[in-house]
Formats: structure tokens, C-alpha cells, sequence
């Protein structure tokens, strides 16, 4: 199910989907997208697509995931982030860590 953080309170656990168009492979995106994610608590996983995207699962707080979600669309993100889409739904659980994958 499709829901926006919003909609959630702040100690829920979510698990955020992302497909992330714009300059996001081969400028660090997936490094410090990690880092970040790792500094918040949040576990999942980024990778590059085929397609020139990035696609990023994380699971986390809400208020934790709210920041990673606002840390994207800042300047302080490497490359640039032309669009981003997401869906919310709730955290699986399935992941020990937060990690890139190839």
C-alpha cells in the first residue's frame, strides 16, 4: 500500500522505496547515501539500475526516514536529483544493515 510519510507517526517503522532519476551514478550517490542512511539508523539497501537510476529501499523510524528523504533533496546530496518517487508502505524487517549492492 502507497502512503505518504505524512500519514504515519513519528515511531512507526517504514520501509521507503525510491526510483531516484537525475546525475546520480558516478558521483559518490551511492556512497554517501549509505553513510547517511548508516548515520541515521536506517537499514536496506541503494543501487544503480540499468537505466541511469538509482533505486533505494530503506526501513527505518519515520522521523528517520523523513530525514533521509529531505537530506536528498538538499545540496548537501551528491550529483543532482531530478526526480524522485517513492512509495511508503510498512518496514519488512528483512534487512540486518544498511549496504550497497552492486
Amino acid at each position: 500500500m502507497t502512503e505518504s510519510l505524512e500519514n504515519r507517526s513519528a515511531d512507526d517503522e517504514v520501509r521507503i522505496t525510491a526510483r531516484i532519476t537525475g546525475v546520480v551514478q558516478g558521483v559518490g550517490f551511492r556512497y554517501w547515501t549509505a553513510r547517511k542512511a548508516d548515520e541515521l539508523m536506517l537499514k536496506g539497501t541503494v543501487r544503480n539500475n540499468r537505466d541511469g537510476s538509482v533505486q533505494l529501499v530503506a526501513e527505518g523510524p519515520v522521523s528517520h526516514a523523513e530525514a533521509l528523504v529531505s537530506w536528498l533533496h538538499s545540496a548537501r546530496a551528491p550529483g543532482r536529483i531530478e526526480n524522485m518517487e517513492f512509495d511508503v508502505s510498512d518496514a519488512t524487517g528483512e534487512f540486518d544493515e544498511f549496504r550497497i549492492v552492486g
